[in-house]
């Protein structure tokens, strides 16, 4: 009787064995049916606001090429604060570029790293600059965000749109606090200082590498 009670009780387990292998694998079937099925518009909703972002520094109307999918690998760059590769794209119009959209990083931030999107036309110009991401103190600190700053008209971070190196001195990177011109918090002077210092770095390897930045994102 045992023996039966014993052989009943494994094929009872092999049969719950097969039904919970049954179940997995029609599982794992429907989530990656699923997967299938919404990729093409998760993809589509992160190019979107990638793009959303990106026209925050320089505006779609101004180029005509398909900026996401002619993205340029750049390496590990110190002079920008990466210590990891990334993606420079170059905007043209006509075939001729008119621009370049790339991250830096200030590594000095109070609260540590704030990353940026910074854009720089041809000509050398600040096109835009924002911050994509940071952990800068709440209300003290975080104005450097576009949607932090309290002054909507002006938001702090718009400093920086239209500097350039031509004809400039030190003084048009510093924060007033250190005898420049770019306006702060009171009470918040390094995060401001370290986003300054940040995009003059990255406006200064624009210019260093434009010509090899540029005819590398030209049109063949």
């Amino acid at each position: 009787m045992s023996e039966v009670r014993e052989f009943t009780a494994q094929g009872m387990a092999v049969r719950t064995a097969a039904i919970l292998f049954v179940f997995v694998i029609v599982f794992t079937g429907l989530l990656s049916a699923a997967y299938l099925w919404t990729k093409p518009a998760i993809e589509a909703s992160a190019v979107e606001e990638k793009m959303k972002l990106i026209d925050e520094v320089l505006p779609r109307a101004e180029y005509d090429n398909a900026l996401l999918q002619e993205a340029i690998t750049l390496p590990p760059t110190p002079e920008l604060g990466l210590a990891e590769t990334s993606s420079v794209y170059v905007a043209r119009q006509a075939g001729q570029p008119v621009g370049a959209i790339f991250e830096a990083v200030a590594p000095d931030g109070y609260a540590g790293k704030i990353r940026l999107l910074v854009a720089i036309r041809a000509d050398g110009q600040v096109a835009g600059v924002r911050v994509i991401q940071h952990k800068e103190t709440p209300g003290l600190g975080d104005y450097i965000e576009v949607k932090k700053d309290k002054n909507k008209a002006r938001p702090w971070i718009t400093q920086f749109t239209g500097k350039t190196l031509a004809g400039a001195t030190d003084k048009d990177w510093k924060v007033k606090k250190d005898g420049g011109r770019i306006d702060h918090y009171a009470g918040a002077t390094v995060t401001p200082r370290a986003v300054s210092r940040a995009v003059f770095k990255a406006a200064q390897w624009a210019a260093a590498n434009r010509d090899r930045l540029f005819a590398e994102g030209a049109a063949k």
